[in-house]
């Protein structure tokens, strides 16, 4: 049932069929990680290597929301909509 979530989610901002890898698709998975990761966080508040990761992972975003507004500027305010996202 998981995976059939994920792929629901996938589908919707993958280009192509096969697009497992552009910075639509990378940044809808890392904001569905960093959610369940901020839910761990919120009960195991002394689990600082899970806090670090998150901070890895929000970096990484942060910097693929950047290469998108930079340069597909319409795809990245589409991702920004669907996933509720501020900036």
């Amino acid at each position: 049932m998981a995976e059939n979530i994920e792929a629901v989610d996938l589908k919707e901002f993958q280009l192509h069929e096969k697009d497992t890898g552009s910075a639509d698709v990378q940044v809808a998975l890392l904001t569905r990680r960093i959610a369940q990761l901020t839910e761990h966080l919120k009960t195991n508040a002394k689990d600082h290597s899970s806090r670090r990761g998150l901070l890895k992972m929000v970096a990484h975003r942060r910097s693929l929301l950047d290469y998108l507004s930079r340069s597909k500027s319409d795809r990245y305010r589409k991702v920004i909509d669907k996933l509720n996202l501020r900036k």
